[in-house]
């Protein structure tokens, strides 16, 4: 395992949708176990792979107060989500020194291939729900600053240049 580095912001594959997995296989694993480590580093609730530079529809979560329950997904898609929403600040690595408070679904029902291969349902809640959101964001060529105003936007971007620097 290991810990991997994140690409810059300004890198097009943050804006590309990631490809489909056909399979979970050895290098499936792998990766995610290096998504996992990775996340730890950070320390994050959630990773997708193209924000390593991996530009398929795998990503982790791991939401828990004591860590070590990361769920593993490969194609996750959103069949449901609440009426109910929660705003929660969220940042990235690829951003990084900035955060934003952004209004998602409290809950979510989430469909996935784990890391059994075996399609899943699964239900989340709270920040759980806010990172699987976010991850999915990522597979799909968004970022959490997509959700803001373009002046809101262009500011958090411009500081974490600044921040960054040097």
């Amino acid at each position: 395992m290991a810990v991997r580095k994140f690409i810059p912001f300004e890198d097009k594959r943050l804006r590309t949708a990631a490809e489909p997995v056909a399979e979970i296989t050895e290098t499936v694993r792998m990766i995610w176990d290096d998504m996992i480590e990775t996340m730890d580093a950070m320390p994050g609730v959630g990773l997708a792979a193209p924000q390593i530079g991996i530009m398929m529809r795998l990503a982790v979560v791991d939401a828990s107060d004591k860590r070590g329950e990361a769920v593993r997904m490969a194609n996750p898609e959103v069949l449901h989500a609440s009426v109910k929403m929660r705003k929660h600040d969220e940042a990235s690595p690829n951003l990084p020194g900035v955060w934003a408070p952004i209004e998602r679904p409290r809950a979510v029902t989430v469909r996935f291939l784990n890391a059994d291969g075996e399609m899943e349902e699964r239900d989340f809640v709270g920040l759980w729900a806010t990172s699987v959101q976010h991850q999915i964001d990522h597979l799909n060529g968004k970022t959490y600053v997509d959700h803001l105003s373009p002046l809101r936007r262009k500011m958090l971007i411009q500081k974490s240049k600044k921040l960054n620097k040097g």
